[in-house]
């Protein structure tokens, strides 16, 4: 579901050795002086604000290094870079690209030292890894949370390291060449599951009793790994226990959920096991005509499905009525910095910070490069962003989604094969559930994670369940 760590794999290596052979982040660089404080420029921000009118580090030339996985079309902090260097020239930010895989052995080992990075791309699923290593942001917390949604999940002791920069969730891709040749219009669009169901029928084509054409396909990853969390928090099941110690996987809504995605193929034969065993190219192929997916989606269809002319709408739910939650969301996380790093680098990446976090730009930029709804509250109403129909879907749900924290990948994992084992396998959904529940137990009892569910606006509503 993370559209930059598919991109990622793409990406060169960079070595530790021959960074520090470069001397990156040494501080000292043999750029320009700067002696223009008042820049003509305007304040930035609401509540969090940035004066631009000021000298970076006295005017003297610094180099301070940013490391990241991505790329300019995936990592919105490369873009403003380039804005921020124009305004206060005596600012070297060096980018330093790592593939995924090596980021997460590299970089905490660059933190340990006097010369890591200064700045570094974060993902909230590392948050264990690189905790020790964060600065706390020098902005009031009172400030982010006026202008950001969800900040008080990511507060540690009334502070924050990192907060989220734009936020995601699924929605229901359609083939539109497909919707209008099966008679469905606009009016149409499902707004309950009952609803999908019916019209997923009329988007189903046989070949006698060979099908041809799914109407809606939940094979392969990124289906059923993200939806079940979905489904669950829809009727008020919540993914951990009250402690949010334990995961929560074992119970009566999770095997209710799972049955109603079986009789869809079962019962009332809009997909199949056998059909499109990749839900993502066989909606590239114009073999399927719905299937569930997050942003990324996006990007997969434009690179390599180009030609497909799709729609997008929200994931429907059971009832009409407003749910406990329509759906878990996850944030891309803004930069961090190094707690590290000497006292003159962390203040210029305090001000980049303060920069990144007032300035409308980076909400723009992480939002074209991630496909992602904008955490800043001030341009979630925008007009050319809700012009992305990813964008409108989100946008009426977005005090309706549910973070649970950096959850354990058993938490994805362990269903995905409860869900092989009872479509694949044919075991009882019963034992299934019971198994991933003991994997979950598992993989979850030395670890220390803690369930952010409890944050919540609306948790109450379900914690009386548990």
């Amino acid at each position: 579901m993370n559209l930059k760590r598919c991109v990622a794999a793409c990406v060169a290596t960079l070595s530790i050795i021959s960074l520090a052979a470069c001397g990156g982040g040494s501080g000292e660089s043999s750029g320009v002086t700067d002696t223009k404080s008042d820049k003509g420029l305007e304040v930035l921000g609401e509540n969090v604000k940035y004066d631009p009118n000021h000298l970076v580090n006295g005017g003297k030339p610094i180099s301070v290094d940013y490391w990241t996985w991505g790329d300019k079309s995936t990592d919105p902090v490369i873009s403003l870079i380039k804005d921020y260097e124009k305004i206060y020239p005596n600012v070297k930010i060096n980018v330093v690209t790592v593939t995924w895989d090596d980021y997460w052995t590299k970089l905490p080992l660059a933190l340990k030292g006097k010369n890591g990075p200064a700045l570094f791309n974060v993902h909230n699923s590392q948050d264990a890894l690189l905790r020790p290593y964060l600065a706390n942001y020098d902005i009031p917390i009172k400030d982010l949370e006026a202008d950001y949604t969800n900040v008080n999940t990511h507060e540690v002791d009334g502070k924050v390291a990192y907060i989220d920069s734009v936020i995601n969730t699924g929605n229901i891709y359609y083939n539109k060449t497909m919707w209008k040749q099966a008679g469905p219009t606009d009016s149409d669009i499902p707004k309950t599951w009952d609803q999908l169901v019916a019209v997923a029928k009329k988007l189903t084509k046989f070949d006698g009793s060979k099908m041809v054409q799914a109407g809606f396909n939940i094979n392969g990853d990124s289906t059923y790994d993200a939806l079940w969390q979905g489904l669950n928090y829809q009727k008020g099941e919540l993914m951990f226990n009250k402690a949010g110690t334990k995961g929560n996987y074992d119970n009566a809504v999770t095997k209710e959920n799972l049955q109603f995605l079986k009789d869809l193929y079962d019962k009332d034969k809009v997909g199949a096991t056998n059909f499109g065993d990749d839900a993502t190219q066989s909606f590239g192929n114009g073999q399927t005509a719905m299937v569930y997916r997050w942003g990324w989606m996006e990007g997969t269809m434009k690179e390599k499905y180009p030609d497909v002319d799709y729609g997008v709408f929200a994931t429907p739910t059971f009832t009409e009525d407003t749910p406990f939650a329509y759906d878990r969301y996850n944030g891309e996380s803004t930069a961090g910095i190094n707690k590290n790093q000497s006292e003159e680098q962390q203040k210029v990446a305090q001000d980049f910070v303060k920069y990144m976090l007032a300035n409308d730009d980076f909400q723009r930029y992480a939002v074209q490069a991630l496909n992602s709804f904008p955490a800043k509250k001030s341009m979630q109403n925008d007009e050319q962003i809700l012009s992305n129909p990813v964008m409108a879907a989100i946008k009426p749900r977005i005090d309706r989604l549910i973070w649970p924290g950096p959850a354990p990948s058993t938490m994805e994992t362990s269903p995905k094969q409860a869900f092989q084992n009872v479509f694949q396998n044919g075991t009882s959904i019963s034992k299934a559930v019971s198994d991933a529940q003991t994997q979950i137990d598992k993989d979850m009892k030395s670890g220390s994670f803690t369930s952010v569910e409890s944050k919540y606006a609306f948790y109450d509503e379900a914690a009386a369940r548990q």
